[in-house]
């Protein structure tokens, strides 16, 4: 941690040294001014009571054109994983700690369409990095507003600024044959606009067994029917295919880290067995914003998608198929008032699904004798409310409660003797309380109270096992909050703490077996103590200087994640550190851009060892991470725009576990990421 702190003391010095004049503050957007979503309060992000992560399109940008997870995790409190390329894993405040693959107990939603399906897994890795225009991250329960959850939401937005009639033609190749190729047209007038893109992404990856292919193909159409009401629609389809190496023992990984799984007893080789995912899915969702006079609007989505994925394991073939729809509203009320200080969010959302659930024997990569047959139908309802409340000298009250029913029933058609499972999770309450003060001018002080509630998600209750596990209870948990934020200096520096306390009760937790195959049970109690920070000091030059643009920004997490209660058979793992977590982690890092076009994004990040398994018995090394991206960019004639780009990632080439499978059983834990890696690339804007 001191050469950390040291490196990041030496970058302050050398951009403090090329600050001299100021400019207008418009040419850059400051952090605390940006106005977020999140919990519909479209309010600048130092004005929102409650933890959320910003991540822009600059942000984006920092690092490849390939993935979101660099930026990610150069955010507080937020994890990313990959266990190989394609295979996404997220973690807010520890919630990993049930997802052996994919995004589990976040709520996603791409454009204000739930991303998230019925059964609570978000394909989050069927959109491609040219989705991602900005992202919000809420951290903890949000189940006032979204839906089921302990580990928080995440609000997409994949539309660009409005340009008239633009082409944009970006290309990148890097190491280990990757090739990224994106085409977007954005045309329309002020009353129809009209987004399409394709992108193509091939790579074959840094480890053995590691390949992947994806196209993604989505169309945006707003048309404004009337100075009131606009019609929103929205289409995606995307088609992954990624081959999956397996995690390795600790004797494996440090023989050979980059080695697929090899065979182990009765189990095949990851190649043997042809291990990969072949993944499609599409998404078409329609929405409508309305405005009934000056002091109501409603917005509301419908939406259909389908999901077909087909996975040879080391030890089953599957295939699945999960269609599956929904519906959500949001009404906004501002009734009159004297001061007009108060505003009024109520709603509802909905979804059903009908998945089928096939499990093969598995010879050679090819499907055998069936194994098992499911269909299963999950359902899930809820219902919101919040008030936002403006009283004098500054204070600031939201309150909001959220109402979730959810519903499986899995019938198991091979085996016709077994009556149907089902359960049903009922109007679990979700209450949310925050306070926020502004103390003196650009100076928010702010304090909340949330209950989250998340049920199995069908993964969990029908897992890779194939044991039908409709016994696995919900977790509950209630978190504490408060923090400050605020901007100095003319509003150059902007500075965010908050400190959380978070007690979950039931927590799920994963477990594999020799096989590869993954269950779950119940931990009784969690106890979860964080902190987390950022702050970001942007440098305004004349535009006439030479260095007319440069920023600084820091983000650290301290966590205390520990078991408080959780017995298993004859092991007492309370007071033990709850896997996947890392207890400290840092991301920094310094932009530069220059009057003739040439720019710089220099990023660090440092990650403590982490726990691999419930008894603290293995861990992953701490490791340090630096990459950097320089770049020309000039714009022609005010219409067209080149930028010519490269980079290296991992510069330190350090050999480090970045997917890791916890509680994996014989301590098959350890996914190596990619080591130092180059790029290069280039995009052009044609208007």
């Amino acid at each position: 941690m001191i050469k950390n702190l040291s490196l990041l003391v030496f970058l302050s010095l050398i951009f403090s040294s090329v600050h001299s004049q100021e400019a207008s503050s418009d040419s850059v957007k400051i952090m605390g001014e940006v106005v977020l979503k999140a919990y519909e309060q479209n309010k600048q992000l130092r004005q929102i009571a409650t933890a959320v992560n910003y991540i822009s399109h600059h942000d984006l940008e920092r690092s490849n054109d390939m993935s979101i997870l660099p930026a990610m995790n150069n955010t507080p409190g937020v994890r990313m994983e990959e266990r190989s390329p394609g295979s996404y894993r997220m973690n807010i405040r520890g919630s990993t700690v049930r997802s052996p693959f994919g995004v589990r107990n976040v709520k996603v939603y791409w454009n204000g369409i739930p991303f998230t399906d019925p059964g609570g897994n978000t394909y989050l890795n069927q959109l491609s990095y040219y989705n991602f225009n900005s992202i919000e991250v809420i951290k903890g329960p949000a189940g006032s507003l979204y839906g089921a959850g302990t580990g928080g939401a995440i609000l997409i937005n994949s539309i660009p600024p409005f340009r008239k009639k633009e082409i944009d033609l970006r290309y990148l190749y890097g190491s280990f044959g990757t090739n990224n190729i994106d085409a977007q047209w954005n045309g329309g007038n002020d009353n129809i606009r009209n987004v399409i893109n394709f992108s193509h992404q091939i790579s074959n990856g840094y480890r053995d067994h590691t390949a992947m292919r994806r196209d993604v193909f989505t169309w945006q159409f707003q048309v404004k029917a009337s100075p009131k009401d606009q019609v929103n629609i929205n289409f995606l389809y995307g088609d992954l295919y990624y081959q999956t190496p397996g995690a390795l023992t600790k004797a494996e990984y440090d023989a050979n880290p980059r080695q697929a799984r090899p065979k182990a007893g009765i189990f095949p080789s990851a190649d043997d067995a042809k291990a990969a995912m072949y993944q499609k899915t599409g998404l078409l969702g329609i929405s409508n914003n309305y405005q009934f006079g000056n002091r109501m609007e409603n917005t509301t989505i419908l939406y259909g998608a389908i999901s077909r994925i087909t996975n040879p394991t080391f030890r089953n073939y599957e295939r699945r198929r999960e269609p599956h729809y929904g519906a959500r509203t949001i009404f906004h009320w501002d009734p009159k008032t004297q001061n007009d200080f108060l505003r009024i969010v109520f709603g509802a959302e909905t979804q059903q699904g009908y998945f089928n659930t096939k499990d093969f024997g598995i010879v050679h990569g090819l499907p055998d004798t069936i194994q098992t047959d499911d269909n299963v139908r999950n359902s899930i309802i809820s219902l919101f409310a919040q008030a936002d409340l403006r009283l004098k000298n500054d204070w600031n009250i939201t309150a909001g409660v959220g109402s979730t029913e959810s519903y499986i029933r899995i019938t198991r058609l091979s085996d016709p003797s077994l009556s149907p499972q089902e359960r049903t999770y009922r109007n679990e309450l979700a209450p949310r309380l925050a306070v926020s003060k502004k103390l003196f001018s650009n100076f928010w002080l702010y304090g909340s109270i949330s209950k989250g509630f998340s049920p199995p998600t069908t993964a969990e209750v029908l897992p890779s096992t194939a044991v039908i596990s409709t016994n696995l209870n919900a977790e509950h948990g209630v978190n504490y909050e408060a923090g400050f934020k605020s901007s100095w200096l003319r509003q150059r520096l902007y500075i965010e703490v908050n400190a959380f306390y978070y007690e979950l009760k039931n927590a799920i937790t994963q477990r594999r077996d020799l096989s590869g195959g993954d269950y779950f049970i119940n931990a009784g109690s969690t106890r979860q103590k964080g902190l987390e920070s950022q702050a970001s000091y942007q440098f305004f030059k004349d535009p006439n200087a030479t260095i007319n643009y440069a920023k600084l920004w820091i983000s650290y997490t301290l966590y205390n994640f520990r078991y408080r209660n959780f017995k298993q058979i004859t092991n007492d793992y309370s007071g033990n550190r709850i896997p996947s977590v890392a207890p400290n982690t840092v991301a920094a890092g310094a932009d530069v851009s220059m009057k003739k076009g040439f720019y710089a994004d220099l990023t660090y990040f440092y990650s403590d060892p982490i726990p691999l398994n419930d008894a603290n018995t293995a861990f992953a090394i701490p490791y340090n991470l630096l990459g950097a991206r320089i770049g020309w960019k000039k714009t022609f004639t005010s219409k067209n725009t080149l930028d010519i780009f490269g980079g290296v990632e991992n510069a330190f080439n350090v050999t480090y576990s970045l997917g890791n499978d916890v509680n994996a059983a014989a301590g098959r834990y350890y996914n190596v990421a990619p080591g130092i890696n180059y790029y290069i690339g280039a995009s052009i804007k044609i208007l």
